[in-house]
């Protein structure tokens, strides 16, 4: 019996409107943290400054990875597609045709996918966390 994979991707449409509404919860959640701090804090708040500092780095790190990682790919697969058209065209004597502009399409925006997932996974998670935590 075969398994069938439910999970699906999301579109970066889909992760750009949560991160959308996400991003402006933590930071309004933060923001008024800090307001209710004041100039010393206790070990609870430096715990989460140190720690939103910390997965920004983090998140940022994962994102320039990921787009290089993905950025060589489609390089990769750019430059298979060209050789192949002109390998093809020159065996058969037809006319070289450049990979289409859908393609390169598709590749920038899978190169931007790839680079907002870190930065979606941790603003999402902290807008359903910080949801969760009381200002004091």
């Amino acid at each position: 019996m075969a398994i069938s994979r439910t999970r699906t991707r999301k579109s970066l449409a889909v992760k750009s409107a949560e991160l959308a509404l996400a991003v402006p919860q933590v930071v309004a959640h933060r923001v008024t943290r800090m307001a209710m701090a004041g100039p010393t804090l206790s070990p609870r708040d430096r715990k989460e400054f140190d720690l939103m500092v910390a997965e920004k780095e983090s998140a940022f790190a994962a994102s320039w990875s990921a787009m290089a990682t993905q950025t060589v790919r489609a390089n990769q697969a750019l430059a298979t597609s060209m050789f192949r058209s002109f390998w093809s065209a020159a065996l058969r004597g037809k006319p070289v045709r450049a990979p289409s502009a859908a393609a390169l399409r598709r590749a920038a925006l899978g190169i931007v996918g790839k680079g907002l997932d870190p930065v979606h996974r941790k603003a999402v998670a902290n807008a359903k966390r910080l949801a969760k935590t009381r200002l004091r």
